[in-house]
């Protein structure tokens, strides 16, 4: 399963997709954990999703009669949470094995 790139805001998406794998987040409350901006987390969910490593389903509520628009919830599916992990393991390391190799880039004014 090809994956997407693990740019900083996608590893903070999934890092809140994976505090409770089981459960379905809306857009916002994705948005709250991973400290992003909806305009961030929208096109990265879309690309999980077409990853193939979320699935998504709109909320079966009347609009009006909830006083506010309806939310599409996002959860990793089965493989996609298996493929998270390994990625957002694969780019901790290689973030980790940066820093030895270049210790100035993490920030340490050594």
């Amino acid at each position: 399963m090809a994956g997407p790139r693990m740019t900083l805001p996608t590893q903070l998406v999934l890092h809140a997709l994976l505090r409770e794998p089981t459960r379905e987040l809306y857009g916002l409350e994705i948005c709250a954990a991973a400290g992003l901006r909806s305009g961030t987390i929208h096109p990265i969910l879309a690309r999980l999703e077409k990853a193939g490593w979320l699935r998504s389903r709109w909320e079966e509520t009347d609009p009006s009669a909830a006083g506010r628009p309806r939310r599409r919830y996002y959860r990793l599916d089965p493989q996609g949470l298996a493929a998270a992990r390994e990625a957002l393991h694969r780019a901790e390391t290689s973030a980790g094995a940066l820093a030895r190799l270049r210790p100035g880039l993490s920030g340490d004014a050594r």
